[in-house]
């Protein structure tokens, strides 16, 4: 049963044995109060449905029976037919509609709120106590901070490795939270098709060359209406694919039961646990008589696990594409390890990937991740960023725009140059760390907020994560047991120590903007587009183009993806004449700047 339904229902009041041509004053009465015999009514008794029991609060799976009609329904008077009076005000007396006088109901006994809310909080629920890493499997609608799924608030606590679906073709190579919720699914995709204009143009324009007949590929990427644009127009190119989650709170089941429902082998749902997620990689991997030959990868999860698990499959596979900072550098830690067998494209540091899904798109992200999640103010609050790369650019001018005092902690000289330019305070985390309100960490490392630092925060403070990966915050250091942990909703913990100071965690240390909000579909298209031609290059390269070694997107084909997007905003590029051309020594059609220049 969805939020609103329910809210509805507890709105609707049952009137019995009313006069109609009477007004009477209805108490703000729970049922439990009046069945405890806390209030008695000299005249007829009101009997209400609704409950004082917030509406995020009902009891998960368990249908409301409808209300019962009011059999005799009374039209309420209008204002102008009224005349109040300080008597009525205070409930004493009401007029009927003639004009005279009546004596209001009157109570003997005041409502008693703290007996009335002990006697909630003994209501039974249908869930259990479970491991807190499967407590933390809740729909984003069970808070209205996110709305990054429209997942059912009625769907039941039944893990989906435990349940057998099928499509509508009778498919059930697929382990998503519930298939029936494909058609929202769909509308998500088409919204985001809207906004992603070059990769629609790409499917357009390759889709009768099929650039990736033959192809198999698997991946693990966030889950999402963007990705999967993405993942259709692979499949439109020629590519078979499947396809798991790399991230545990990412997944938008709708969209999820919607590639299931078009045929595609989707293993992923919003809210795993670690051994889920696992599960779901391998069961993308693991399928007899189907070998993936292209792997595209976010975080180097996937890669990771076919080392570990599957090392004789890159015998058979052509490339590896990974877009995420942290997957870059365990690439580049296999090259240098000379365990790298395979080619593999960086995407993240292509200038369109850098640019536009790192700095614009978090500009615009970490605003929305804390907004949903703790209803913070921004302006004169005291912010700490940690690192100031493109990520961290981003955060920065946003939060600043916004009238918060933003400090940043860096290694690189080189940012760090940047971020004093720029108008920030450089710091050292243990500087600041007792005054500052929020907390964010950017760098794609370890142990950047370690537990020392944790324990000298303010009261109040906000820690998020705005990395790929979850180990930026020592969010292990906090399961002691001398910390109580606090689920206010969805994504949010408050981490309470013993004298009584709490933080507030979000996502518990994953990724803030995919994990509890959602990113601008615009710019995932520049970041689609460009995994989706690093696929196509890979997969269609001659043999020996590509050693085993890491290699950029060609800088024209990253212009291309850049040219792609600029029909939205009606923009007009200039053309270089022969002349101008062969002064600067360029191709009138590109690529315009060398590979060492930095945009």
């Amino acid at each position: 049963m969805s939020v609103q339904v329910v809210a509805a229902k507890m709105a609707e009041v049952e009137l019995n044995d009313i006069p109609t041509k009477e007004l009477a004053a209805v108490s703000p009465v729970t049922p439990k109060a009046e069945e405890k015999g806390l209030i008695k009514n000299e005249t007829n008794p009101v009997a209400s449905t609704s409950s004082a029991a917030p509406a995020a609060e009902t009891v998960r799976g368990d249908p409301s029976p409808s209300p019962t009609p009011c059999p005799n329904p009374v039209k309420m008077p209008q204002a102008s037919a009224m005349k109040r009076t300080d008597a009525q005000q205070n409930g004493e007396a009401f007029l009927n509609r003639d004009g005279t006088v009546a004596e209001a109901p009157r109570m003997k006994k005041q409502i008693q709120f703290a007996d009335q809310k002990q006697e909630f909080n003994k209501r039974p629920t249908k869930i259990g106590r479970r491991s807190l890493s499967r407590s933390i499997s809740q729909s984003s609608t069970d808070s209205y901070s996110s709305a990054a799924s429209y997942t059912d608030s009625s769907d039941d606590e039944t893990s989906p490795r435990d349940k057998q679906q099928k499509n509508s073709k009778g498919n059930s190579d697929f382990c998503i939270k519930n298939i029936k919720q494909t058609d929202f699914g769909r509308r998500e995709i088409e919204i985001a098709e809207q906004e992603m204009p070059a990769l629609m143009a790409l499917r357009k324009r390759a889709q009768g060359e099929k650039p990736l007949a033959g192809a198999k590929v698997v991946g693990c990427t966030h889950i999402t209406a963007q990705t999967a644009v993405l993942m259709e127009t692979l499949s439109a190119l020629g590519a078979q694919c499947r396809w798991a989650a790399c991230n545990i709170y990412s997944t938008q089941n709708e969209v999820a039961a919607a590639l299931a429902e078009g045929g595609f082998s989707v293993f992923a749902w919003k809210g795993e646990s670690e051994d889920d997620f696992w599960w779901c990689i391998d069961r993308c991997v693991n399928l007899e008589g189907w070998q993936p030959n292209m792997i595209l990868d976010d975080g180097g999860d996937l890669t990771h696990w076919i080392y570990k698990k599957y090392p004789n499959m890159f015998k058979k596979i052509k490339g590896i594409v990974e877009e995420s900072v942290t997957g870059v550098h365990r690439l580049y830690q296999l090259s240098k390890a000379g365990k790298l067998c395979v080619p593999a494209m960086n995407v993240n540091d292509s200038v369109t990937k850098q640019k536009f899904d790192n700095l614009y798109c978090c500009r615009e992200s970490i605003l929305d991740g804390l907004k949903r999640t703790t209803d913070v103010m921004f302006g004169g609050k005291q912010v700490v960023v940690c690192g100031y790369g493109e990520v961290g650019k981003g955060c920065c001018a946003a939060l600043k725009a916004m009238g918060s005092i933003v400090y940043v902690t860096e290694i690189d000289p080189i940012c760090a140059l940047q971020a004093c330019m720029d108008g920030f305070r450089l710091v050292k985390l243990s500087e600041v760390i007792r005054q500052v309100d929020i907390v964010i960490t950017c760098t794609g490392n370890k142990n950047v907020v370690v537990r020392e630092y944790l324990d000298r925060m303010k009261n109040g403070c906000i820690v998020c994560n705005m990395g790929h990966s979850n180990t930026e915050i020592d969010v292990a250091s906090l399961r002691t047991p001398e910390l109580t942990w606090e689920r206010v909703r969805s994504q949010v913990d408050h981490v309470i120590w013993p004298d009584g100071k709490r933080i507030v965690l979000l996502a518990e240390g994953r990724l803030l903007n995919l994990s509890c909000s959602t990113v601008p579909t615009f710019v995932l298209s520049i970041t689609a587009t460009t995994q989706a031609l690093a696929l196509i290059e890979l997969y269609n390269a001659p043999e020996g183009r590509y050693k085993q070694d890491v290699y950029l997107l060609p800088k024209k084909m990253d212009e291309y993806v850049a040219s792609l997007h600029l029909p939205t905003f009606d923009a007009h590029l200039t053309e270089l004449s022969d002349e101008q051309a062969k002064y600067l020594g360029l191709n009138k059609n590109g690529p315009f700047k060398p590979n060492y220049y930095r945009y």
